[in-house]
């Protein structure tokens, strides 16, 4: 088994940083300064800044990632990997000891347990999934076995992720059929939520916020667990359920007529049943507690049906796990061609995942929300991470560089148009896809400055978009300011705009400034169209900035933008 968790791992210690490696790295780096709140950090995630405690884990992944970090003095793909090679024997060897009590053939359950799509990819990131298994399947093997050391992993498993619970009533199940009587067993099994009660209680105590309503006050922002997500991740999770070990396998254990130990069919239940509730992107890493119960129930059929099992599903698990490894170090490679043309100006990340780490960490910061980019600045981003609107402020968008992010298997689980629900199930629900198409394209664009041309501008134009400075969107509602960039007129004409405040708009007063100064001010009595009206007037400039006020701005579900009114058009008439 050591063997074989070394030839699934040696050939990507070089794995690119990838997915959510970036957030936990963010709390790794605040871990530094702060070691006993890791998540008490602000950060950007999809534009917005957000609380760290609010993260959907709680924090042992980011201490792990701490003490790496502090022993190597940076960020290392390859001894940081080398690292995390720990979880994947401790989950291997725990799966050896159940098999050898729960299947006849324990070499082979531990096997195909090994080839489980999401053991062999996701073993290879620094996400705390990892980290989970390995505890939660040390923890239910030390428990069955009457170990008290089990309460070792179960803690540490609650504090790796929430779904930890599902370990008390799996637990439970096994001692009222083995040892109802032993209250030391019962409370054993609390160890989990106890864990995450108390965490909760020093982070409420230390820093005076729950990071359990924290991270409700997320899930509600970003509508996670709206209840369109929860059918979605359902029928995503029934998919992927089928693929923890080969179909064939679970064919021949149909054709059978196998008959699963009560213990294991109430831990595939319980925990299959509380993924349902608590999860919403349907994802195949979230069944990884289950694979275990799901080869030890199969192994009962013959050798040959498991040899021939096996040999089907390990190598599409690593023609998968290469797709992925390729995906992730596209970002890494155009990070490094662009190293010299980012060592001299400011660069902007329009996007997520690996792209944002390798550019934030040749100096780059991560792009907010509507943020106005200035003309020398360098943007990168990405057709498939998240990117976010912006704006140019006025200048125009000249492409330097570009690449497509193309493995070379025909495999996708993940990336531009894509059926796989690997990761998530918005484009599909297939397990994983057959194309030979890229799987992102991400470029570089560099601002340049542009001389307004328009005295008066349609914001329905196309052209407007080029004298849009910031607080725009582009289905013309305006934040609390609105700037636009407009030719100066000959002579002395009115500065006019027409705006439109909407029913649940609670904007009443609006100002015109032209390049700070104040043009025009007036107060609405309630919704409706509008136009205000300068007196005539001529800037000194070739050109000016016309900025629009509003007095009060209002945000709707599901959209976390700051809403003003609704601008039609602006400009000198």
């Amino acid at each position: 088994m050591v063997a074989l968790i070394l030839c699934l791992r040696l050939p990507f210690l070089n794995q690119a940083i990838q997915g959510d490696d970036v957030y936990y790295l963010a709390g790794a780096q605040h871990a530094q300064i702060d070691p006993l709140h890791p998540s008490q950090a602000r950060y950007l995630f999809l534009g917005d800044w957000v609380d760290m405690r609010g993260h959907p884990h709680p924090p042992f992944n980011v201490w792990f990632l701490a003490l790496l970090l502090a022993a190597s003095g940076d960020i290392r793909e390859v001894p940081f990997h080398a690292a995390y090679l720990l979880f994947s024997l401790i989950a291997a060897l725990s799966m050896l000891s159940l098999a050898r009590r729960f299947s006849p053939r324990p070499l082979w359950a531990t096997l195909l347990f090994l080839a489980t799509p999401a053991f062999v990819i996701n073993g290879n990131s620094l996400e705390s999934d990892l980290p989970f298994l390995a505890f939660w399947m040390a923890g239910v093997a030390l428990f069955v076995a009457g170990s008290g050391w089990a309460i070792v992993p179960l803690v540490l498993a609650a504090l790796s992720a929430y779904q930890a619970v599902f370990l008390t009533p799996i637990l439970g199940v096994f001692v009222w059929m083995h040892h109802r009587r032993s209250l030391r067993l019962w409370m054993l099994a609390l160890a989990p939520p106890v864990t995450i009660a108390l965490w909760q209680g020093y982070e409420l105590w230390s820093t005076g916020r729950l990071p359990a309503a924290v991270l409700g006050g997320h899930f509600q922002t970003y509508g996670f667990q709206a209840l369109e997500n929860k059918l979605h991740n359902a029928l995503a999770l029934g998919v992927h359920a089928l693929w923890l070990v080969s179909p064939v396998l679970l064919v021949g254990a149909w054709r059978k007529r196998l008959r699963p130990d009560a213990f294991l069919a109430a831990w595939i239940a319980l925990f299959f049943s509380g993924a349902l509730v608590v999860f919403f992107a349907g994802s195949a890493r979230y069944l990884l507690p289950m694979a275990a119960p799901v080869a030890l129930l199969v192994s009962h059929l013959p050798a040959p049906w498991l040899a021939a099992g096996f040999a089907l599903h390990l190598p599409l698990s690593l023609a998968l796990a290469v797709v992925n490894y390729q995906h992730w170090d596209g970002y890494r490679q155009f990070a490094n061609s662009l190293r010299e043309q980012v060592s001299h100006r400011r660069v902007r990340i329009n996007g997520e995942w690996g792209l944002r780490y390798y550019f934030e960490a040749e100096g780059g910061l991560a792009i907010e929300r509507g943020q106005a980019v200035r003309p020398g600045e360098m943007v990168v981003s990405s057709e498939l991470a998240y990117p976010t609107p912006f704006t140019t402020g006025g200048g125009a968008l000249t492409r330097i560089a570009e690449r497509e992010i193309r493995p070379a298997l025909p495999l996708r689980i993940f990336g531009l148009k894509t059926r796989s629900a690997y990761s998530t199930y918005v484009n599909g629900y297939w397990p994983l896809d057959i194309s030979s198409g890229p799987v992102d394209r991400v470029w570089a664009d560099l601002v340049v400055e542009r001389k307004p041309t328009l005295e008066y501008l349609s914001l329905t134009a196309p052209e407007a978009a080029q004298q849009i400075v910031s607080g725009i969107y582009p289905d013309r509602w305006t934040g609390a300011r609105a700037a636009i960039l407009l030719k100066s007129p000959a002579g002395a004409k009115r500065l006019r705009v027409r705006f439109f405040i909407h029913d649940r708009a609670p904007a009443r007063r609006v100002t015109l400034l032209v390049d700070g100064a104040e043009a025009a001010s007036q107060t609405y009595p309630g919704p409706g169209s509008y136009t205000l009206e300068s007196p005539p007037r001529q800037p000194a400039g070739a050109s000016a900035t016309l900025t629009v006020v509003v007095d009060k701005t209002f945000s709707v579900a599901g959209d976390r933008r700051e809403l003003g009114v609704i601008l039609m058009e602006a400009g000198f008439r």
